[in-house]
């Protein structure tokens, strides 16, 4: 199962509205064949392993990180292509998170006489189709909030400098988080300071949406975003306080800017999410500024935090990576620590927010 999760991560941010879902089929202790889903509209993990193994799957276990489906689709239930090949075992990571769908896959395989083992390493399947659980159940997607930050909580020197705070090693860890998410998401502000691709280096295949909040859209057409030969793959959302001007001259660089609801000046963050879950994006990297990220914890939107720290010290009026006005001691929201490691010099946390009755005990 494990073989069969590290497929699966292979094809994370490539799979959308799909989840990334891995397959091996074994015979005697030993790894016949093994895939994962590539593409929406393309043969899932164990269609096409199956597909591959032909005859030699008669008889063979196999190995799935989630529940096959059962439905018709872009492409036939996988039920019908386990049942008509033969395999005498299926085991499975994780039940399919679709209210509507759970446990019918595993029940027409039993019922058919199939022997099926479920829960297999369950923890990393569920973890690794959190986004698509979260978006399938709630049209919403998961929103992991990435800091890079100083000792004392810094993102930018007092003129916005920020290139490098933290080394090489926390950067590549970032670029890995961008190949597996479906957006990228900063404020106008870290867009016209920083000016970035918001693209993975290297892209290994992988081209996530860069989306701008900016409540009036005033985005220089030179920053990258604009001008590097993929705008189409750039969303603005923006408000009605831009000017109709604006809007056009950031459409003919072939982005698109939608005017959403405003909420404190800025575009609303439900609004926000409720766009791109309807656009199928399951998975969103916010990498900046301190007023976004203040926004997504305020609206409790932010669903995972990664944050690195580096051994560097700004002070004074410094860029804050959670922008103003905070909140009052009694307020704050807590969190509880997934993971933590070293990385370099650097140190990071992957963190989650605690419910709300839990940060004010």
């Amino acid at each position: 199962m494990r073989v069969a999760l590290e497929q699966a991560r292979a094809g994370a941010g490539c799979t959308r509205p799909n989840p990334p879902v891995g397959a091996v089929l074994v015979r005697k202790g030993k790894a016949m064949v093994q895939g994962y889903h590539r593409k929406a509209g393309e043969p899932h993990a164990e269609a096409g392993v199956l597909r591959e193994a032909g005859a030699g799957a008669r008889g063979a276990t196999l190995y799935v990180t989630l529940e096959p489906c059962s439905t018709h689709g872009r492409t036939p239930p996988c039920t019908e292509a386990i049942l008509a090949s033969g395999v005498a075992r299926v085991v499975v990571g994780a039940s399919d998170p679709n209210p509507s769908h759970a446990g019918r896959g595993l029940r027409i395989l039993r019922r058919a006489g199939l022997e099926v083992t479920a829960r297999v390493c369950e923890a990393e399947a569920r973890e690794l189709i959190e986004p698509f659980g979260k978006w399938i159940q709630t049209g919403r997607p998961w929103v992991t909030l990435k800091l890079g930050m100083t000792l004392d909580g810094r993102i930018a020197d007092v003129d916005g400098a920020s290139r490098w705070i933290t080394g090489s090693k926390s950067r590549a860890l970032t670029q890995s988080y961008r190949r597996r998410c479906d957006a990228v998401l900063v404020g106008a502000e870290t867009a016209r300071l920083d000016n970035p691709s918001l693209l993975p280096r290297p892209a290994r295949g992988r081209k996530p949406w860069r989306v701008v909040l900016s409540g009036d859209a005033n985005l220089p057409t030179a920053l990258q975003l604009f001008s590097d030969g993929l705008a189409e793959r750039t969303l603005v959302l923006t408000t009605r306080r831009a000017s109709s001007a604006r809007r056009r001259r950031l459409e003919r660089t072939g982005a698109e800017v939608l005017v959403l609801p405003e909420e404190s000046g800025r575009p609303s963050i439900a609004a926000m999410l409720e766009e791109l879950g309807r656009r199928g994006l399951l998975h969103v990297l916010c990498e900046g500024g301190g007023q976004v990220a203040a926004s997504l914890l305020k609206a409790g939107a932010a669903d995972d935090l990664l944050l690195f720290h580096a051994p560097l010290l700004l002070g004074g009026a410094a860029r804050a990576a959670i922008g103003s006005p905070g909140w009052a001691l009694s307020e704050a929201p807590r969190l509880k620590r997934i993971w933590s490691r070293w990385c370099g010099d650097d140190h990071v946390m992957l963190c989650r927010p605690l419910p709300a009755s839990t940060s004010k005990k």
